[in-house]
């Protein structure tokens, strides 16, 4: 059996983001759009079109209704999935009070409309 090391549980949730890279040494690597597949108020899975470095970190920018908010996080893993896309493990970088009312918010939201439409994401 496989211990969960997450200390939040993670929500489907399908929404477009825009996300800047950076590599070890904090240097901009790229940028682009991505979807969200599941989030917490600590981390998030990320889908791309390209591969992004593990040992970098992130800047995403996720929309909510009239919201936007920036938060960073630590990549911890980049995979290339069977259908060509690539999943990537995102470890949110001590949010702000600000910040956790806002992902809280966020999953709310997913969470209410999985319940009414009985569909996830």
């Amino acid at each position: 059996m496989i211990k969960e090391r997450r200390s939040t549980s993670r929500f489907d949730s399908k929404n477009l983001i825009s996300y800047v890279w950076f590599d070890k040494n904090n240097h901009k690597s790229g940028q682009g759009m991505g979807r969200t597949l599941n989030i917490s108020e600590n981390g998030m899975m990320l889908e791309t079109h390209i591969p992004i470095d593990p040992d970098g970190s992130m800047s995403l920018t996720i929309g909510l209704e009239e919201e936007l908010m920036d938060i960073d996080g630590k990549i911890t893993f980049s995979n290339k999935k069977e259908y060509g896309k690539y999943e990537t493990g995102v470890h949110f970088n001590k949010p702000d009070k600000e910040k956790r009312r806002f992902l809280r918010h966020y999953i709310t939201l997913f969470r209410e409309q999985e319940f009414k439409t009985g569909v996830k994401g």
